[in-house]
């Protein structure tokens, strides 16, 4: 799901908000507001946040790590529950392999930074003349672990090369193998999350492929998916709308378009709750489908239900992804990411990010793990007629794969 920049184009094409409220939009279907449940979101708690940051000192230790440092972003909020948006100055977290965490903040925000931060008292400011690289490099040495240095994948390069500059004897290595490795296994308590997520996306999917109407444009669609989720509890940039022989556009497009009689119709969804996130597509057509639309959507169903049947605990990622290719091979597409057929992976790790560790994906030699969640997305794109995407993710058990959300039942029926 990377829908950002298509809703900013089409919103600027279409003259509406897609984001807050909205103007001039047909209203969501009234039968709507009684199809809206009230789940019980359940917040992950302390406790599971402590025995993530013991998880990671193990990771550390097996990996030969003194210290993470991670800055503000999901990494930061699935260890210590901090949410705090990143600027120029730097804001960050010293996770060491043994001993408190330390916290580092701009002396000006550090009364804000006391109200939210747990698990540790050391909280060290910093002036706007002071450089905080030496603040973190004072941790690193107090604590004893100024050997091997992880660095979280997000971390942006000024603060890492600031560190390096005042440790200029510490090695600086990678901390993916330490935060994937954590954030790739979902606990029961992140599936509920998750789950609440998707039951909103497919509801608000469903509530708007019911108000679909002649003329319509991308972005109105797009943003009457936000108002239903919105309604439904989860929040909501909206959603990835795509009409027409522009649905064979991944990611969308550009061109300003209108719904028409025929038109496929493309809609890629999420939202997020307690920070955990759905992803979603339904393809289906507005009036009635042509044989070779409906043609296709069958052969894409087909390669979905492969890759689900092939993620079974002990196979490898990309075991999954060809199972998918094979369908869409056998049916006169591709070879390999050739269009027309399939351009991309069969899918993508899901949970606090729309897309995290690990993918389905030629060449990913990962075994599927009880509970690691995946998108399950082939997608068959013709350029110059129409895309099919089938997308729902699932989450993997002891005894296989289990989808969050029911399947398209059929191209007249996506939710």
């Amino acid at each position: 799901m990377e829908r950002r920049d298509f809703l900013r184009n089409s919103a600027a094409l279409a003259g509406v908000a897609v984001i807050g409220r909205t103007v001039g939009l047909p209203d969501v279907p009234d039968a709507f507001a009684e199809e809206a449940p009230a789940p019980k979101v359940v917040p992950i708690t302390d406790d599971e946040r402590r025995a993530r940051i013991e998880k990671a000192r193990r990771l550390m230790s097996d990996n030969g790590i003194d210290a993470l440092v991670l800055e503000g972003g999901t990494s930061m909020f699935y260890f210590t529950g901090m949410r705090w948006g990143n600027s120029e100055r730097t804001f960050a977290v010293v996770i060491p392999a043994k001993g408190e965490l330390a916290w580092v903040t701009p002396a000006f925000e550090e009364a804000r930074a006391r109200e939210l931060i747990k698990f540790s008292t050391d909280i060290r400011p910093w002036q706007e003349d002071e450089s905080p690289y030496r603040v973190i490099a004072g941790i690193l040495r107090d604590r004893g672990t100024t050997g091997k240095i992880g660095i979280e994948e997000r971390l942006r390069f000024f603060i890492y090369d600031g560190i390096r500059q005042e440790l200029p004897s510490a090695q600086f290595v990678s901390a993916t193998p330490v935060t994937a490795g954590c954030r790739m296994i979902k606990s029961r308590a992140e599936i509920a999350l998750m789950q609440h997520a998707n039951d909103i996306t497919l509801q608000a999917i469903g509530a708007t492929v019911k108000g679909l109407k002649e003329g319509m444009t991308p972005a109105q669609v797009s943003a009457n998916i936000a108002k239903s989720t919105q309604m439904l509890g989860g929040k909501s940039d909206g959603a990835l709308v795509i009409f027409g022989k522009y649905s064979a556009f991944p990611h969308g497009t550009v061109q300003p378009q209108k719904l028409h009689d025929g038109d496929v119709v493309l809609i890629d969804a999420g939202c997020t709750v307690e920070g955990y996130v759905s992803d979603i597509t339904r393809t289906t057509v507005y009036g009635k489908p042509s044989q070779r639309q409906r043609d296709v959507w069958d052969i894409e169903k087909k390669a979905q239900l492969a890759a689900f049947a092939a993620a079974r605990v002990g196979a490898t990622c990309e075991s999954v992804d060809a199972a998918a290719r094979k369908v869409i091979t056998d049916a006169g597409f591709g070879p390999d990411y050739k269009v027309p057929g399939l351009p991309h992976r069969t899918g993508h790790g899901i949970g606090l990010d729309g897309h995290e560790w690990t993918n389905f994906v030629r060449g990913n030699t990962t075994t599927i793990q009880p509970g690691m969640c995946f998108s399950d997305e082939p997608t068959i794109t013709i350029y110059g007629e129409f895309g099919i995407r089938h997308e729902d993710c699932l989450y993997i058990t002891d005894d296989g794969p289990k989808f969050f959300t029911p399947l398209s039942r059929s191209i007249e029926h996506p939710v």
